[in-house]
């Protein structure tokens, strides 16, 4: 049976917002605990000959940071404050009788160095770090859509053909080839049918399904959570299983059933009018998920693991770990490195054996496959020694061959092309399952918002489209209304945790788009000129996308020509 190892790379654009807490040491964190510890993992594996393929994505918006001059300044800022807080600690630990933590600061300041010289290596360059190990055949790089924009919830199509064709550009601008895997923002689909997700949105009659556009766009596959597929109930935020996995079900749609259908194959997904499936869809599988995700029954809460919360002030170093269960953060005891890693070698090990005991109870035979999807940043941001993990687990499956192969979501299709069809509901990810963490009467007014811009946007799109002297306007709208697209905006006010900068962004991208597309109208015509200079100024702080226009054009079903007026 196959394993796919799929890794989901995203954060918002960040980049020139501010810098704590929520500006770019949201990016350089990530880069420090998860993006390189894992390259520094991948080139280790490489070195050993160990068979690493894992499905990596990268959203555009992301990649388009990390390929940004300003995020490699913001890296080195971050870290130069690191490690002066490492060599500020040992007098304050040791005046405060904490001298047992003192090694500890030590192995920071190693492990800092160590990625500092690593980053340095590849010119900064992460993007071509990670291209280069796809080059050598060592993992393949999927795509995305270009801001994670929730694309079920969009109101026009014209809007999900931009998101998807701005991913597709950028993703071979930025990694040389075009990506056969897409991974929905959070795992979001809709199929083929009305659209009438909230009373308040327009009306649109029958809509098309996702993978109608992922086909027209040139995905090959997808990934879903094992409800969709009636293959297993949602895990939720954390690995949680929903109690009720009926809670807001869409309207008009059916209630989820018990699981009938195995989680452990792709399938061609078709719709009502019983299109030919040009695309596959993986099902996540919920017991290897389960096992590495959930905060209760999974890996990362084991007592001697780095414990995410506590960290010392200043300087943000951590040196305490999980401890006893139910343990409070004044109870923490000091880490051990040695005892941590060790415990991932174990898990690794215990974690091979689960897929091998998956392949034995469900004899599929190779066109079996267990696929276990994540979001990349729990490996070292969330759950510290999670990069090595990762490492060992691909290690034990190496020295235990026969039962389980490690591949790529490509290769697998190439050498055994889903031939199951089926027909997916409404669905997510996310809580319940469904798309309550996005849309709510908490977060209904971001989309009662959004689906005006996005109705004025393709309104002004045709004509500005042929008239070069409007380009800049919009493009520069173009970029701000996908920002405010970004999934991410309604995701954080749901959960409470920085909604008020949720907001804050939120509102600003929506009023500069509003602004910019406000200025492509006719009767605006006198305005140009400055509409022009705040595009320019616009475009300095959001630096992304260098060339959206063939995009805007194909999303309007146009050509290169169009543009060229």
């Amino acid at each position: 049976m196959d394993f796919v190892f799929t890794l989901h790379s995203h954060l918002p654009y960040v980049l020139n917002h501010g810098r704590w807490p929520h500006g770019s040491d949201w990016l350089t964190e990530a880069a420090i605990d998860t993006y390189l510890p894992l390259l520094e993992a991948f080139r280790r594996l490489e070195s050993e000959s160990v068979p690493a393929p894992v499905t990596i994505g990268f959203t555009p918006v992301l990649a388009n940071q990390l390929a940004s001059p300003a995020f490699v300044e913001e890296l080195e800022f971050f870290l130069a404050e690191r490690l002066a807080a490492c060599e500020e600690a040992p007098a304050s630990l040791a005046a405060a009788g904490d001298g047992h933590l003192l090694p500890l600061v030590e192995f920071w300041r190693e492990r800092l160095e160590r990625l500092r010289a690593l980053f340095r290596s590849v010119d900064g360059n992460l993007i071509g770090a990670f291209r280069t190990l796809e080059a050598a055949g060592r993992l393949e790089i999927i795509g995305s859509a270009a801001t994670h924009g929730f694309l079920p919830l969009l109101a026009r199509d014209e809007s999900i053909r931009l998101q998807l064709a701005v991913g597709v550009a950028e993703h071979k601008r930025l990694f040389g080839r075009a990506p056969s895997g897409c991974w929905l923002p959070e795992c979001a689909y809709r199929p083929r049918g009305e659209w009438r997700p909230w009373p308040t949105a327009p009306r649109s009659g029958i809509r098309r399904g996702i993978e109608e556009h992922l086909a027209d766009a040139g995905f090959r596959y997808f990934f879903v959570d094992a409800h969709l597929a009636a293959a297993g109930h949602p895990l939720g935020l954390y690995g949680d299983p929903t109690g009720d996995p009926t809670v807001h079900t869409p309207a008009g749609q059916p209630a989820l059933s018990p699981p009938t259908r195995s989680p452990y194959r792709a399938y061609r997904v078709e719709h009502a009018r019983g299109s030919n499936g040009r695309v596959a869809a993986y099902v996540r599988s919920p017991r290897a998920s389960m096992q590495v995700w959930s905060k209760f029954e999974g890996y990362p809460g084991d007592e001697r693991y780095l414990e995410f919360h506590k960290m010392r002030w200043p300087g943000g170093l951590k040196l305490w770990r999980v401890s006893a269960p139910g343990s409070d953060l004044g109870g923490k005891q000091a880490y051990d490195p040695g005892a941590a890693f060790e415990r991932a070698g174990d898990h690794a090990r215990h974690f091979a054996g689960i897929l091998g005991d998956i392949a034995a109870a469900h004899p599929a035979g190779r066109e079996g496959v267990v696929v276990a999807p994540f979001d990349t940043e729990l490996f070292g941001h969330w759950w510290f020694e999670g990069p090595d993990f990762l490492a060992d687990t691909y290690r034990a499956i190496a020295a235990r061959p026969g039962t389980i192969r490690p591949t790529t979501g490509s290769q697998h299709l190439r050498e055994f092309p889903a031939r199951a069809a089926i027909r997916l509901p409404w669905g997510s990810w996310g809580a319940n399952g469904d798309f309550s963490m996005w849309l709510t009467d908490l977060t209904a007014w971001t989309w009662e918002r959004l689906w005006p811009l996005e109705e004025s946007f393709w309104d002004v799109a045709p004509r500005a489209l042929a008239l070069p002297a409007t380009h800049p306007v919009l493009e520069q709208a173009a970029r701000e209304m996908l920002l405010a697209q970004s999934s991410d905006w309604q995701f954080v006010i749901s959960t409470g945790a920085a909604a008020d900068y949720a907001e804050r962004r939120f509102i600003g991208h929506c009023e500069d788009a509003e602004r910019l597309v406000a200025a492509l109208r006719p009767e605006a015509a006198d305005g140009l000129e400055a509409a022009t200079r705040l595009a320019e100024e616009l475009h300095r702080r959001d630096d992304l996308f260098p060339s959206v226009l063939p995009s805007i054009a194909a999303a309007l079903g146009g050509s290169r020509a169009v543009i060229a007026g």
